[in-house]
């Protein structure tokens, strides 16, 4: 059988899938190998994780969660999905500070890749991380924690120096959010785009470049409601999945019912399994927030082109870390997320056209989703790089990409 990633459009060529089952194990198999890479929950739609050689998998690795609630941190495996760990942590009246949509992907990925949620003050899932452990090429193990020199370059990393096997994240103190939904906000409210982002704290806009609806999720009481026809739009009369004609079902609680912060600020249950097999395709172009305005107008105004091959898009707010790869390094930043229709022929133009459209804001690209314009790769990282795996051990087609290899 075949190993695929969770939308079927990638197909692993790996030689071997290997499942250690502890840390010697582990040490051993990539000082002996001569290609390899980790594989997270597989929620990649491009070759990030791809390998030649040996695809290694720690879903039977030691998966102890340690809380420190004293430091307000907790020390996670590698493997460990959001959906799992959070509730330990809110057993502890901890939390993180967010979430990505879907809570079912593995930390170590979500890190790697710049996977994030949104709120105008809050960064990526990558910048909770305070320190990490690797294996290296020799085997050899590496913890880098934030201070270090190289730890900047070595969170969002892409698996490119090595096989993270576990994560040190920030924590805070546990918060309970209420989740609502408004509908037909109108292309002129744009105008206003800051005060609509700066809502709740963390806010989404849901769109077809035709209809928007905006996500709110609020945390505590927020203590005020918001006007009837707040920018124009409509509070919604029922629970909705961002694609409208969908069932709500598999979404988290809505109608301003407050509940646990990982039971409302993901857009998907931790109960609801997706399934193995989506019928999707994803990109996401990283935008500097002060072109966030003049962008999103450049994309309705080609909305007739994309609409054919899209579910639905998704516009968040991100803040700024020092992240060297980060799609979110020095910049506050907005996120055009695009949920395509699984046709990559047919979304190839599109998307290229997409990448055209912004190209005069200065796009980074979600390193998990499709993207066809390279970033040029900071030199800093290169040397990291080439230091940490001389043999380009953990090297694949993605890392060459982007290294200019």
């Amino acid at each position: 059988m075949t190993l695929s990633n969770w939308a079927g459009n990638t197909a692993f060529r790996a030689s071997d899938v290997h499942h250690p089952s502890s840390l010697d194990e582990l040490r051993r198999l990539v000082a002996g190998s001569a290609r390899v890479r980790a594989l997270g929950s597989g929620h990649s739609f491009n070759d990030v994780a791809d390998t030649t050689g040996d695809l290694v998998v720690l879903d039977r690795m030691p998966d102890a969660v340690e809380i420190d609630s004293a430091a307000g941190r907790v020390r996670v495996p590698a493997r460990m999905t959001y959906a799992r760990l959070a509730p330990q942590l809110d057993a502890h009246g901890l939390a993180l500070a967010n979430l990505a949509s879907l809570p079912h992907i593995s930390v170590a990925g979500s890190v790697a890749t710049g996977t994030h949620g949104s709120g105008d003050a809050i960064p990526s899932l990558a910048a909770a991380v305070s320190s990490l452990d690797l294996v290296t090429a020799d085997g050899s193990t590496l913890t880098l924690a934030r201070g270090d020199a190289d730890f900047p370059g070595a969170v969002v990393a892409l698996g490119a120096l090595g096989v993270v096997t576990s994560l040190t994240l920030d924590v805070v103190p546990s918060f309970e959010v209420r989740q609502y939904v408004r509908e037909g906000l109108p292309v002129e409210a744009l105008a206003h785009f800051d005060d609509i982002m700066a809502a709740g704290y963390s806010v989404s806009l849901f769109t077809d470049w035709r209809e928007t609806r905006v996500w709110l999720k609020r945390a505590g009481d927020p203590g005020d409601e918001l006007p009837a026809d707040w920018y124009g739009t409509r509070p919604a009369d029922g629970p909705r999945h961002p694609l409208p004609a969908m069932p709500a079902d598999p979404c988290t609680t809505q109608l301003g019912v407050p509940g646990p912060w990982h039971e409302r600020l993901p857009h998907f249950r931790a109960d609801f399994e997706p399934s193995g097999a989506g019928d999707e395709l994803q990109s996401e172009l990283i935008l500097p927030r002060e072109h966030a305005v003049e962008a999103l107008r450049a994309l309705f105004a080609i909305g007739e082109r994309i609409r054919p091959v899209l579910h639905i898009s998704e516009v968040r707010t991100v803040a700024a870390d020092d992240l060297w790869l980060s799609p979110f390094h020095g910049r506050d930043s907005v996120g055009v997320h695009f949920t395509w229709i699984k046709d990559p022929e047919g979304v190839r133009p599109v998307l290229e056209l997409v990448e055209e459209t912004l190209a005069p804001f200065g796009p980074r690209p979600h390193w998990g989703k499709l993207f066809t314009r390279w970033p040029s790769c900071p030199e800093r990282f290169r040397s990291l790089a080439a230091r940490l795996d001389p043999e380009g051990k953990f090297a694949n087609d993605f890392t060459r990409r982007l290294l200019g290899e």
